[in-house]
């Protein structure tokens, strides 16, 4: 993939608007962290409690962003985004009124802040995936640094700005502000007007869409490696971030100032990561590159574990920052680039599942640790989870970018059943036969495991592949889809990636004219008397 500047998404007018709205969003999101993590601070003496502050943030996205990624995919992307900002306002309000009257408990906290990543999980899939919406493919890579370096340069700020506002008027305060930050946001997204493709059929239904989400990646060895190392990652850098209002009360023996300049560092840290990125990918694999950030973060992890000074704590958290944007946008372009349009909200939701849950689990089980066993030793034990992630990519190894082009085929046209077949009629049966010379066996069977892949990943169910017994140069590919409108769907996935694989297989087949398909649909009964046409057979349909 062409390189190009950092700054290119910026010429698109659309990504420029909604990006500087996310700058206020994003600014008004951290000062309400460093609220609610101070605030617990002072509610209870708990590690455990603290830590669960960040859980309660991460473990909506795990727990929801699978149905958010399937409304993102069937759904427009835009009414959601701003109902689940609208959402977040309305809690964020609520937050900021119950603070203000000294009602707040540990658990009343942890239920709003649980509440707020709800929205979040809601939000995200849609945003991420609209990225592919608003720029070209070959931006895409640099306008998800740009979302990074926005976040973290408010991640720069918003944490000491929130460090002011709660030693200044208290944690109500934060929570005020963040419910006016979403407004910006909202105003941007009801001014975007995006052109969404139209489709000629209806939205999946929830669990259909989540299995194919499903189906799709099982069926995608690369995504899975994906979410594997995210999965690893999040678990043990998130570490910092769960433990830091410990280490800046405790170790530090600092305020709630303390606290934000720390973030404030990790911000910095994560703005030079995305100034590091683009040189980095032009020198580098993108493995070698993950590699490096999860030793980077090991190193700053054990350095905050026993550093008492500032300044030596500050300039760990810058490394750790870098670290955290190198491999995080990493893996997320590389899901996006690897998936197409139709379920890319699901792929990066399955993602977002992964490296989210890995990070739940990982607060929690960080703060245990700690209350058990010290803060340095939990952050010593991250730091070793790291270099463990580090290790398993010579097994889960990050792919390059993918060059493929998954735009829609667009090669099929649907038949028209002499039955009357309706979108809900099933199961249907497909059977494509082919003439194959023995000499070209070999090849036919590489081509068909190649096919056997994309069809399971597309849909089909029960697919084989069958060779006549009597006449060895026929060979018959068979599978089944639950409806007819899933026969539809199945083939309005194929991209134009897929179009090698049917071409060099119709170059194989030696009949006089296309392979022949059979489209069936099965009978559970068989009555007495029926008149039903004579099976139709007709010849392949581009596509099929």
């Amino acid at each position: 993939m062409p390189r190009s500047s950092v700054l290119t998404p910026f010429r698109n007018s659309s990504f420029r608007a909604l990006w500087t709205a996310t700058l206020a969003s994003n600014l008004g999101g951290l000062v309400q962290a460093v609220g609610a993590g101070w605030l617990m601070v002072s509610l209870t003496p708990s590690h455990g409690m603290v830590a669960l502050v960040q859980s309660s943030n991460t473990l909506p996205i795990m727990a929801f962003s699978l149905i958010a990624g399937a409304l993102a995919d069937n759904f427009n992307r835009r009414r959601i985004m701003i109902f689940a900002q609208v959402f977040m306002l309305l809690v964020s309000v609520a937050l900021a009124l119950c603070s203000w009257f000294g009602l707040l408990t540990p658990w009343l906290l942890l239920a709003f802040t649980f509440l707020i990543g709800s929205g979040t999980a809601l939000f995200n899939p849609s945003w991420q995936a609209s990225m592919g919406d608003i720029v070209a493919r070959e931006d895409l890579p640099n306008a998800v640094s740009l979302n990074s370096m926005g976040f973290n340069m408010m991640r720069s700020l918003g944490p000491a700005i929130g460090g002011l506002i709660v030693a200044a008027a208290g944690a109500a305060a934060a929570f005020a502000l963040n419910a006016f930050s979403y407004l910006p946001l909202i105003g941007a997204l009801i001014r975007w007007k995006p052109a969404y493709p139209k489709s000629s059929l209806p939205p999946e239904p929830l669990g259909a869409a989540l299995g194919a989400g499903l189906r799709y990646i099982m069926m995608s060895p690369a995504l899975l490696r994906v979410m594997g190392r995210g999965a690893v990652f999040g678990f043990a850098a998130v570490s910092v971030l769960a433990l830091l209002p410990v280490v800046a009360r405790d170790t530090l023996q600092g305020s709630a100032l303390t606290y934000g300049i720390l973030l404030g560092c990790f911000g910095l840290g994560a703005i030079g990561g995305v100034a590091l990125n683009g040189p980095l990918r032009e020198r580098l694999t993108n493995e070698v590159v993950v590699r490096l950030a999860f030793a980077g973060f090991a190193l700053s992890m054990t350095v905050l574990a026993f550093s008492t000074l500032m300044l030596t704590s500050c300039a760990a958290l810058l490394l750790a920052g870098a670290c955290w944007v190198l491999a995080l946008s990493l893996f997320n372009v590389t899901v996006q680039l690897a998936t197409p349009r139709w379920v890319v909200g699901r792929a990066l939701s399955f993602y977002q599942t992964a490296v989210f849950g890995g990070m739940a689990v990982g607060a929690w089980s960080w703060g245990a640790l700690a209350d058990g066993q010290g803060v340095s030793f939990a952050l010593c034990t991250s730091a070793a989870m790291l270099l463990i992630g580090l290790l398993l990519g010579f097994w889960l190894w990050l792919p390059e970018f993918s060059t493929l082009d998954l735009a829609p085929l667009d090669r099929f046209r649907a038949p028209e059943p002499v039955l009357d077949i309706k979108a809900r009629s099933g199961p249907i049966m497909v059977m494509i036969d082919y003439i194959i010379d023995p000499g070209d066996t070999d090849a036919f069977l590489r081509l068909m495991q190649e096919r056997r892949r994309i069809r399971i990943r597309d849909g089909a169910r029960q697919w084989a592949l069958l060779r006549d017994m009597e006449n060895p140069r026929q060979w018959t590919e068979s599978y089944h889809v639950p409806t007819w409108l899933d026969y539809l769907r199945h083939n309005h996935r194929r991209t134009k990636a897929d179009a090698e694989n049917l071409d060099n297989l119709r170059a194989l087949h030696r009949g006089g004219e296309m392979p022949r398909v059979h489209r069936m649909i099965e009978r559970q009964t068989v009555p007495v008397h029926d008149d039903i046409p004579p099976r139709q057979t007709t010849p392949e349909i581009p596509g099929v």
